[in-house]
């Protein structure tokens, strides 16, 4: 691994644990306390997670797409919508895009 990929793994880890550390431990998310509720803030907050997890798909997708190799994120992604509809949890959602995106992966070669 080079030592720029490390760096950027770095730096990418702290950024999230910031997210998820710095409003709990300062009370700005939507359970109240200080900043709590429906303020500016609080709504920033609930958006970041939608905004970080869109960023994320686009950005793990976009090489399959570029080398059009579709089969593997389309199956995976189809299998996350389905399961979440199907029983509104994340767990089984992910395990089933999991397992979704290894089919894919298998048979498209």
């Amino acid at each position: 691994m080079s030592g720029e990929v490390l760096v950027l793994a770095l730096v990418v880890g702290a950024a999230n644990w910031a997210f998820r550390y710095l409003p709990i431990r300062f009370g700005l998310g939507s359970g109240g306390g200080a900043g709590g509720g429906d303020g500016v803030l609080a709504r920033f907050l609930a958006a970041v997670g939608p905004a970080a997890i869109a960023t994320l798909f686009v950005a793990s997708s976009l090489p399959f797409v570029q080398a059009g190799a579709v089969a593997a994120p389309l199956a995976g992604t189809a299998g996350v919508v389905a399961v979440w509809v199907w029983r509104r949890s994340v767990v089984l959602a992910t395990l089933a895009g999991a397992v979704a995106y290894a089919a894919g992966f298998a048979l498209a070669g």
